[in-house]
């Protein structure tokens, strides 16, 4: 999993657009976005993560990769562990 910070990010048309970015570069990735932390979350089944930071880019924004994103889903209250735990 590749994990982006978007900060210009900021609404649903936003959302769309780097969802279809994304898309355009891997038809099969499967992309979750969580607006209010300003994070993209993507499952590539083709693309590397330079190709989708540069699809996100060429869609007009700024996407920083997330080095640890087990640590974005922790600070955000989201399930890290295998069962749910925070470990």
């Amino acid at each position: 999993m590749q994990v982006f910070r978007v900060d210009d990010m900021t609404c649903g048309h936003c959302v769309a657009s780097i969802t279809e970015a994304v898309r355009a570069v891997d038809a099969g990735a499967k992309v979750g976005v969580d607006l209010a932390q300003r994070l993209v979350r993507i499952e590539p089944t083709e693309a590397d993560a330079s190709e989708l930071a540069g699809a996100i880019t060429e869609a007009g924004y700024s996407p920083v990769l997330v080095e640890n994103p087990f640590l974005s889903e922790k600070a955000a209250g989201g399930r890290t562990g295998c069962c749910g735990c925070s470990g």
